[in-house]
């Protein structure tokens, strides 16, 4: 998955939510390694003290523990992590209602257009 990153936004917390994505989906799943500061860096062409600053970040938040032989790991505690699953589709769905309102729906027609696309896909999501 390429880093597409925003020049709008600040680049460190566009790291932080990236990395916070793969941890709540699984992709770093809990008690993981993490790749190093370094490749990681690399990976998304930044520099690496950007990259530092994004990884103290999800440290300060609990996601990411540092273990003095292994490197940085993803926290065991799945609890918090799910709350950082919650607090990131809070944010989807806290964007999603103000785009719909600036282009003029309703909450009944925002309503009403998920309700047809959930009837559409056979009333699942995407699984």
């Amino acid at each position: 998955m390429p880093w597409t990153l925003d020049s709008d936004r600040p680049i460190w917390a566009q790291l932080v939510e990236r990395l916070k994505t793969q941890i709540v989906s699984g992709y770093y799943p809990p008690g993981s390694r993490l790749p190093t500061v370094r490749d990681l860096a690399a990976q998304a062409s930044v520099n690496p003290n950007t990259m530092q600053k994004a990884f103290t970040e999800l440290e300060r938040t609990g996601l990411v523990v540092t273990m003095r032989t292994s490197g940085r790991i993803v926290t065991q505690d799945t609890g918090r992590i799910l709350q950082a699953r919650a607090e990131l589709a809070s944010e989807q769905l806290e964007q999603f209602w103000e785009q719909m309102g600036r282009l003029g729906f309703s909450q009944e027609e925002i309503w009403a257009l998920l309700n047809q696309k959930k009837e559409k896909e056979g009333g699942h999501g995407h699984e």
